[in-house]
C-alpha cells in the first residue's frame, strides 16, 4: 500500500496524505495519561469542588493590539464591578478559588492581586498579555511565561504552582515549559472528567492535569462582540442548569465539579446569582470538598506517588 516516507515534505492542509507514524507522533505529542482521581477526597470528602475565574480584563483586547476603546471597558467592568461581586460571595461562603490573570491584566490591577491573595484565594498564570501560544515560537512562549510568573509573584508575594493558556492555547512547546518551570499542574487540557497525569511523548511527567471544557464555561454561552460573529445564545437559566447537572453527576460518581468563569460575563447583576446558587447546590450535597486547583493538584498527586507533588 503507497504512503509517504518520513523524508517526504509533511503538508498540514492535508492530513490524509501523512504517513501513520506522523500523526501517531502529533497524537503522542501531549496526551492524557493515568487518572488521578482518588478513591476518596480530602477527608473523606464524596465530591471535590474547584471554582476557578480569568480575569483577563483589558487583555480581552490589548492581546488584538488594544484599538477598541469598548472592548477594554468591558474587560475593566470586570475588574472594576465583576471581581469585587465574586470575591464578596466567596466570602460570604466562606469558600476558596483560584483565580488566573495574565500577567498584565494583574499589573493593572494590582489592588485585585492583593485582595484575592489577602483572602486566601489561589492566583494561577494566565499568560502575558492573553496571547495565544499556537503562534509563538519556543523562546518567545517560554519568556512570557517566566515573565508572568515573575510578575505574579512579586505583586502576590507567592510563586504561581499552576497554569492556565489563554483560551486554552496549548503550543507544541507548552507541556516542556511547564515542566522546565517546575509547575504542579496544568488546567487548559479536556480529556477528561476527572484529573489525570499528562504524559509527554508516551512519558509520564508527574504533572497533573485539571481538566476543563467549554461546557463548564460562561464564555460560551455569553461572549458578545458586536464586530465579529459572537453572540450570546444562552441566559444566565440556562448555565445554572447545566451546572447544576454537572454538579449532581460528579458527585453520584464521586468526581470532581470544576468550572471556569470570567468576572466580565459572570460578573454582572442579572448573572452573579449562578456563583451563588452553585456554591449552595454543591453545599447541600452535604459531602464536598471545596479546594484550589492547586490543593486539589497537589491532594491528587499525593495520593497516587506522583513526582508532581
Amino acid at each position: 500500500m503507497p504512503s509517504n516516507l518520513s523524508s517526504e515534505p509533511v503538508d498540514p492542509k492535508k492530513p490524509w496524505t501523512w504517513a501513520e507514524a506522523i500523526w501517531r507522533e502529533r497524537v503522542a505529542s501531549v496526551r492524557a495519561g493515568r487518572s488521578l482521581k482518588p478513591a476518596a477526597w480530602k477527608d473523606g470528602a464524596r465530591m471535590a469542588v474547584a471554582l476557578s475565574f480569568d480575569s483577563d480584563h483589558e487583555t480581552i483586547d490589548l492581546r488584538n493590539g488594544g484599538a477598541s476603546a469598548g472592548r477594554m471597558s468591558q474587560g475593566q467592568y470586570g475588574a472594576r464591578s465583576g471581581m469585587p461581586r465574586i470575591l464578596d460571595v466567596l466570602e460570604r461562603h466562606g469558600v476558596p478559588a483560584s483565580i488566573f490573570m495574565p500577567a498584565v491584566s494583574a499589573m493593572l490591577h494590582p489592588e485585585e492581586v492583593r485582595r484575592v491573595a489577602g483572602a486566601g484565594h489561589e492566583i494561577g498564570i494566565h499568560s502575558w498579555i492573553h496571547e495565544f501560544n499556537s503562534v509563538l515560537d519556543h523562546e518567545t512562549e517560554r519568556d512570557l511565561s517566566l515573565r508572568a510568573a515573575d510578575a505574579l509573584e512579586r505583586l502576590s508575594g507567592t510563586r504561581p504552582v499552576g497554569m492556565r493558556t489563554a483560551s486554552w492555547d496549548f503550543s507544541p512547546y507548552t507541556l516542556a515549559i511547564i515542566r522546565e518551570m517546575g509547575l504542579l499542574y496544568d488546567s487548559s487540557l479536556m480529556a477528561d472528567d476527572e484529573p489525570y497525569e499528562l504524559l509527554e511523548k508516551g512519558e509520564a511527567t508527574g504533572v497533573v492535569e485539571i481538566p476543563v471544557e467549554w461546557i463548564r464555561d460562561d464564555a460560551p454561552y455569553f461572549n458578545m462582540d458586536r464586530m465579529a460573529s459572537a453572540r450570546p445564545y444562552g441566559g444566565p437559566a440556562m448555565l445554572l442548569d447545566i451546572l447544576r447537572r454537572e454538579v449532581d453527576l460528579a458527585f453520584e460518581e464521586g468526581g470532581l465539579f470544576q468550572v471556569t468563569l470570567h468576572p466580565h460575563h459572570v460578573g454582572h447583576r442579572s448573572r452573579i446569582f449562578i456563583l451563588d446558587e452553585i456554591i449552595r447546590h454543591a453545599k447541600a450535597k452535604g459531602d464536598v470538598w471545596f479546594a484550589t486547583h492547586a490543593e486539589v493538584a497537589r491532594f491528587c498527586a499525593s495520593e497516587a506517588g506522583t513526582t508532581a507533588c
